[in-house]
């Protein structure tokens, strides 16, 4: 099964849109939920630049998801973060219809995407309200993978596009990293990072790794050679599998950095 254009809210009377795939048959299917990259301010689910291929998830058993959501050229953040939480809550809405299993869900994103599924690994809802609706719905998840992913928008020279209205730039720009909010609490993450980036500099992956590993949250860290901005290629399909079935199993993740040439 393959949909390009499914309304997964509604904000303001615009409808908020995804593509789906999911195997012909079986089930109940784990979900992959991914949020694509951009800055905030560009690229959509349809760009596999920036987005995973929903049908090579299928593939491999998942019912996949790809979102796009309010850029902050258009409404300020957090309405990109909010969208994705929608998104969330519409995937437990949905589940007797598409026969999925809501204790795996899995959230992926790489670059901005990276940043708003670790958010949700260690805030959750927070301070922001829900929107777009299913508001009676869960927005919980099981796990969550960040490739090029940041994670202390103080220290990101992009960060700037992080500006709710009214709010400070200091206290808006730490309320909305990931950095802030690790705790114990923090859900499964898998931090995917190359030490070329030039674009998430590899110390926010680093300092990232290091919260997470004091505060006891269960982590893996994947950090690649010579791989610039990282996108959600093969490799990291192949990574997030396999941390995926590990999660699934209630396997010990290693919370520890692998060196990858």
């Amino acid at each position: 099964m393959y949909r390009q254009d499914i309304v997964y809210g509604k904000v303001l009377g615009a409808g908020l849109l995804a593509e789906i795939a999911s195997p012909d048959d079986g089930g109940p299917f784990p979900v992959i939920l991914d949020v694509h990259g951009g800055r905030w301010i560009r690229s959509s689910k349809s760009n596999r630049d920036t987005a995973i291929d929903v049908q090579q998830w299928s593939a491999l058993g998942f019912f996949a998801m790809d979102i796009d959501y309010r850029l902050v050229t258009c409404t300020p953040a957090p309405a990109c973060y909010q969208d994705m939480q929608c998104a969330i809550r519409w995937v437990h809405a949905h589940a007797e219809q598409y026969n999925l299993d809501t204790n795996r869900i899995f959230l992926i994103g790489m670059s901005c995407g990276g940043h708003m599924v670790a958010l949700a690994a260690t805030l959750g809802d927070g301070q922001f309200a829900r929107t777009g609706g299913w508001e009676d719905q869960s927005n919980d998840f099981r796990a969550a993978v960040s490739s090029a992913g940041a994670y202390d928008l103080l220290k990101l020279d992009w960060g700037s596009g992080w500006m709710p209205i009214g709010e400070s730039w200091d206290s808006a720009r730490k309320y909305g990293s990931p950095l802030t909010h690790v705790s114990a609490e923090t859900k499964p993450l898998l931090i995917v990072h190359s030490d070329t980036d030039r674009s998430v500099p590899i110390q926010q992956a680093l300092d990232m790794a290091d919260a997470l590993g004091k505060a006891g949250a269960p982590f893996e860290f994947r950090h690649y050679k010579d791989r610039g901005h990282m996108s959600i290629t093969d490799e990291v399909v192949e990574a997030s599998t396999a941390f995926i079935e590990k999660v699934c199993k209630n396997e010990p993740l290693s919370a520890t950095r692998v060196d990858i040439e």
